[in-house]
């Protein structure tokens, strides 16, 4: 909740209704002006064009939650029951969000570094993302967090002149909040992750992209959020801010039916970025499903035990994608 006086943190999203309103804002924000490109070589949007004839799985929101993130890692056949890498070279992308809404974020965030590096040993990858939570608990905001989250932070120090928004919280929160402040010990393990990932014909990002994303660069965002992120720049960049056409917030092509001048918006990115298709989460479907189409890939299904839904991941093998279901979770 915002305290008394003055807040630092950015303000929450303002949603922005329909494509041509979401065009619009998006060429404002692009005349605005530069963006600081501080630290913009840290981190680029990796592109490997091996990955063509790779099997590749994408796997959507995960929240807190270790079962399902298991559950979804088993499904795809790339670990194995103890939780070591067993995928050979297939490559996983995790489209972001494993923050809040559960108590098992810092071991995941720990279980994904550590199967990243098992995989790039045996001639595969783990590439994760943040999303909008991964933001939003780095800029300030933790009215998502659990207090089962929190502590699991217990063997953290407290923070020393916190601000005011941490200096609130309970002892437990406190340390989490520390962990993940730009420059704290868990901000630097997300600082890794990019905001938008190239990988062979696919381009991955937790909402979706805009022309000004791309007009921008996809690895000057990425280099700027991982700044950030590493408290090397005092605030994170405009692509990435709590509005509705950020690319961690953005639900325009999360919708049940996308717009057809989105899609043909779609279609001009995908062919400047050179790629054929767009994998996103951020909005739940009850099933994995392709809008624009195919070009576009929805892959949140709610699997965390906070929204209930089932467990699934896409592949694509030879460019031919394929849905993997778990069995369905019980409904009451």
């Amino acid at each position: 909740m915002p305290r008394p006086g003055h807040d630092p943190r950015p303000q929450p999203p303002r949603r922005i209704i329909g494509v041509t309103c979401a065009v619009l804002a998006m060429t404002c924000w692009a005349c605005e002006g530069p963006i600081s490109a501080d630290a913009v070589a840290a981190i680029s949007a990796p592109t490997d064009d091996a990955s063509r004839s790779r099997r590749v799985v994408a796997i959507g929101d995960l929240h807190g939650d270790l079962a399902a993130t298991h559950g979804a890692l088993r499904l795809a056949e790339v670990i194995s029951d103890d939780g070591h890498w067993v995928g050979g070279d297939t490559v996983v992308v995790q489209v972001g969000d494993v923050l809040d809404r559960g108590d098992d974020e810092r071991a995941i965030i720990d279980l994904l570094i550590r199967l990243g590096e098992e995989a790039a040993a045996a001639g595969g990858a783990l590439h994760a993302l943040s999303g909008n939570h991964e933001v939003l608990t780095v800029a300030g905001y933790y009215e998502y967090a659990t207090e089962g989250a929190c502590a699991a932070f217990a063997d953290l120090p407290l923070p020393t002149d916190p601000p005011a928004y941490v200096a609130d919280l309970s002892p437990a929160c406190q340390r989490r909040a520390a962990a993940f402040l730009p420059g704290g010990p868990y901000a630097k393990r997300l600082a890794q992750w990019p905001i938008t990932l190239v990988l062979g014909d696919t381009v991955f990002v937790h909402g979706g992209l805009l022309p000004a994303h791309v007009a921008y660069g996809l690895d000057r965002i990425n280099g700027e959020v991982s700044a950030w992120m590493r408290g090397e720049r005092p605030v994170p960049p405009r692509a990435v801010d709590y509005t509705s056409q950020s690319l961690v917030w953005l639900r325009l092509f999360g919708e049940e039916a996308v717009p057809e001048q989105a899609c043909a918006m779609l279609d001009q990115m995908l062919a400047e970025i050179g790629v054929t298709r767009m994998v996103i989460g951020h909005v739940i479907h009850g099933n994995i499903n392709p809008a624009c189409d195919d070009r576009v890939w929805r892959v949140d299904t709610g699997m965390s035990a906070h929204f209930g839904g089932d467990v699934q991941v896409i592949e694509w093998v030879d460019g031919a994608p394929h849905v993997l279901r778990q069995d369905p979770r019980p409904r009451l």
